[in-house]
């Protein structure tokens, strides 16, 4: 169990942990931790925001520092993910030309774009937070889009047998790992509904319909999930997220 934590914290963040042998033995419960890695982000995130308050640090700087935060911790590997999915859905061609697209390490002009359309709605974002648990909810959406991209990684087909998402996925043991899975979500969908309960529920509809539109999406144009598909699905679900938690604080003071 301690060997597939820090597994998957070698693999999914930068988070500095004890090296452990990269064989599938260490890896058999690693999806089980890797909403730990969104733990971690959310409560980095709620620690900022309580010294943005005591420090009267202003919206700019606030914001900047919140979209950092997950960068910093995950060195951007689910990022590389949403750039190559991007990239790749923008192309005219078939599957195995999007594929080769995904592979490419060069980015491509669809994923600048794209990528940049993301982090200054995400600061806009922020920089319209006001309340602590909008915060939270946030907060608790690092952990929540994990728990869904592990999930769609153990039960969606695959559409690259040979990738790096089935170096977690084949060793997992399905039973305990989907339990773990599962818990996380019920766990999360607790939080968000007990900090705020029309912001939490409607937060959290968003990132179950965000999962479906996902699976279509994943279906339709690649024949299956792959683990760049899971990152791009955990940064669209992080940001649907964060703005319904957004818009539900502004529509309330609008109704108020």
């Amino acid at each position: 169990m301690l060997k597939s934590l820090f597994s998957a914290f070698l693999m999914y963040s930068r988070i500095p942990v004890p090296h452990v042998e990269w064989k599938e033995k260490n890896r058999r419960y690693s999806l089980c931790f890797f909403p730990l890695v969104g733990a971690v982000i959310g409560g980095l995130f709620l620690l900022w925001n309580i010294v943005s308050l005591r420090l009267k640090i202003g919206k700019f700087l606030y914001s900047a520092v919140s979209v950092t935060i997950p960068i910093i911790v995950t060195g951007g590997i689910h990022i590389d993910g949403f750039c190559d999915v991007n990239d790749a859905k923008s192309a005219y061609g078939d599957k195995e030309k999007r594929f080769s697209i995904m592979k490419d390490s060069h980015i491509g002009t669809f994923a600048v774009l794209y990528l940049c359309v993301y982090l200054i709605f995400q600061t806009a974002l922020f920089s319209q937070m006001k309340t602590f648990s909008a915060a939270e909810i946030t907060a608790v959406g690092y952990v929540l889009s994990r728990s869904l991209s592990a999930f769609s990684a153990l039960t969606f087909r695959s559409a690259n047998p040979d990738g790096s998402l089935q170096n977690f996925v084949r060793p997992a043991h399905k039973k305990i790992t989907m339990f773990a899975v599962i818990s996380w979500i019920i766990a999360c969908t607790t939080a968000m509904v007990y900090i705020d309960f029309i912001t939490g529920t409607v937060s959290f509809l968003t990132a179950i319909a965000v999962f479906f539109y996902y699976k279509k999406f994943a279906y339709k144009t690649f024949g299956g999930t792959t683990g760049d598909l899971c990152g791009w699905f955990l940064q669209v679900c992080e940001i649907s997220i964060l703005t319904m938690a957004v818009f539900a604080e502004i529509l309330g003071e609008y109704i108020k």
